[in-house]
């Protein structure tokens, strides 16, 4: 047991990374105290300028406590203090951890969308003066006007086979395909004497417009007009699908900040009746970024009712779980989402397709700071911290494992007030 008379000595723990345990100064008692269990160093401390301390060892601990009985009084309230502020502290250090993950995960998510609506919005400015420049030259050919109805309904009708473009179905193309395409369009431009077919074919190879539609348009117009009809059709489309991506971004966008808004229950009450299949979809955007190589499955039970909880909290649980089966994945596996009503219980199971949960460590995974992690990778409350809020709901958590198959079950009553 040390009593610092002068100086300052700081000490670290050995697996929480940069944070510091305490900071000594004149005046306090550090070190090993008399009723206290420790078996081993809990940090390593440093000297901060020159220090003067009183050592007194264990073995003297029965003199001091026989001498100075108060001194057992005094001990016993220092330890439950030390106990309470590195609890603390370190619960502290959990969240900001998982704090750091959730807007890790966020910003890559926004990232996406955010980026392909700034591309797109950049190149619209180019692209409508490069509109405007060959409706110009369209204009300049004087087109009589049965020409210029002419080529206004075959506009209209091709607009039409498309399904207005807008409606066209968002499934992504193979790229060989799109490739294919976009060469097959280029020699039907070639053939035309159009210029520029190498500008003007991917614009009209990520549309559905048909290559038979193309040639109604050279049999319908002179040839000295089809390259600018072509051109300015081709720069239309462009000028929309630029457009359509600043809307659908900005749309993903917006829906990730509703999904954030519902994940934390911003703005409404503590208590509330949480759909516990919209709960855990709210917590699965958090991780898309990590979902890459992972195929999800969910089985929601549409008849399991609301559960009254604390909203915001109950999302913990799920992100510790999900968080936790994904790690187990290293991000590539299966995870699978179940809910379903047992009895006057709501059941959420979260299975993994990791390795098996070591038997010798299956009845301490929910102790607090117990961690498999590297040393500064977890400090092992994840799990804790679920199973203290999944109790303050009166319900309970288990964990069964097997190779291939680990499931994490959370039981909550569905009315918290009711249940016993």
């Amino acid at each position: 047991m040390i009593f610092l008379l002068r100086g300052e000595v700081q000490v670290r723990r050995r697996k929480s990374g940069p944070i510091a345990l305490f900071i000594g100064r004149a005046g306090q008692m550090t070190g090993k105290l008399p009723y206290s269990r420790m078996k081993n160093y809990g940090g390593d401390g440093f000297a901060v300028g020159p220090v003067w301390a009183l050592d007194i060892h264990q073995s003297l601990f029965p003199e001091m406590l026989a001498a100075i009985p108060s001194m057992g009084q005094r001990c016993v309230s220092h330890l439950l203090d030390r106990v309470r502020e590195v609890t603390r502290m370190e619960q502290q250090a959990e969240k900001l951890a998982a704090l750091g993950k959730l807007a890790a995960n966020l910003a890559h998510e926004l990232n996406n969308p955010a980026s392909a609506a700034q591309r797109s919005a950049a190149s619209l400015f180019g692209e409508l003066r490069e509109y405007g420049e060959q409706k110009y030259r369209l204009g300049n050919l004087c087109l009589t006007e049965e020409e210029s109805q002419t080529y206004k309904n075959w506009v209209r009708d091709t607009r039409t086979r498309m399904s207005a473009y807008s409606s066209v179905c968002k499934a992504p193309k193979s790229p060989l395909a799109l490739a294919d395409r976009e060469e097959m369009i280029t020699r039907w431009l070639e053939v035309h004497k159009i210029p520029q077919p190498w500008a003007i074919a991917p614009a009209l190879a990520e549309t559905a417009i048909p290559i038979d539609r193309l040639d109604d348009l050279a049999a319908v117009i002179k040839p000295e007009i089809l390259p600018v009809a072509v051109a300015t059709v081709a720069s239309s489309l462009r000028v929309e699908r630029m457009a359509e991506t600043v809307v659908d971004s900005t749309v993903r966008i917006f829906d990730l900040i509703s999904a954030i808004k519902d994940y934390s229950y911003m703005d409404q009450a503590p208590i509330q009746d949480v759909d516990l299949a919209q709960s855990l979809e709210n917590t699965l955007v958090m991780f898309n970024s990590h979902l890459n190589e992972v195929t999800v499955e969910t089985d929601f039970d549409p008849a399991l009712p609301p559960v009254s909880a604390y909203g915001s909290e109950l999302n913990q649980v799920w992100t510790a779980l999900i968080e936790n089966a994904l790690e187990a994945m290293n991000d590539r596996g299966t995870l699978r989402l179940v809910t379903r009503l047992t009895g006057q219980l709501a059941l959420v199971e979260v299975w993994n397709s990791g390795p098996e949960i070591n038997p010798a460590i299956k009845s301490r995974i929910f102790e607090p700071f117990f961690t498999t992690k590297a040393p500064g990778h977890g400090l092992g409350l994840g799990l804790d911290t679920a199973q203290r809020i999944v109790s303050k709901h009166s319900g309970f958590i288990t964990v069964e494992s097997k190779p291939g198959a680990t499931c994490f079950q959370v039981r909550l009553p569905l009315d918290r007030v009711e249940a016993y």
